[in-house]
């Protein structure tokens, strides 16, 4: 997990993403936009981050080692209104409609 110190009013996101290098460069995109990204490139430690440290808005990779993004949407809507946006290279037409009917609204297909 990355994280640094950050201002309380600072916007913390959560980057769900296995992927180091577009982990990284999301990183340097969000911390460039004065945000406060915090990455975890593993299913199984998101659930107790997210309980234990809500960010403002979660980046969510679909697939993942351990939990997958769209079981890790739904147990989060479960307990939360976090705002999530899925984020894939996998991009097919049932991954977006299980995104929006699991409470992702935004699927953003990335590649590098």
């Amino acid at each position: 997990m990355t994280e640094l110190p950050i201002d309380e009013n600072t916007p913390r996101i959560l980057i769900v993403e296995d992927e180091p290098k577009l982990g990284q460069l999301l990183i340097d995109y969000l911390r460039a936009a004065s945000y406060a990204p915090t990455l975890i490139n593993h299913g199984d430690k998101v659930l107790p981050y997210v309980r234990q440290t809500p960010p403002d808005l979660i980046l969510l990779d679909l697939m993942l080692p351990g939990t997958d993004g769209l079981t890790l949407c739904r147990e989060i809507r479960r307990f939360s209104d976090i705002p999530i946006v899925m984020v894939t290279a996998k991009i097919e037409e049932i991954d977006r409609l299980l995104g929006l009917e699991i409470g992702a609204p935004m699927i953003i297909s990335v590649s590098l």
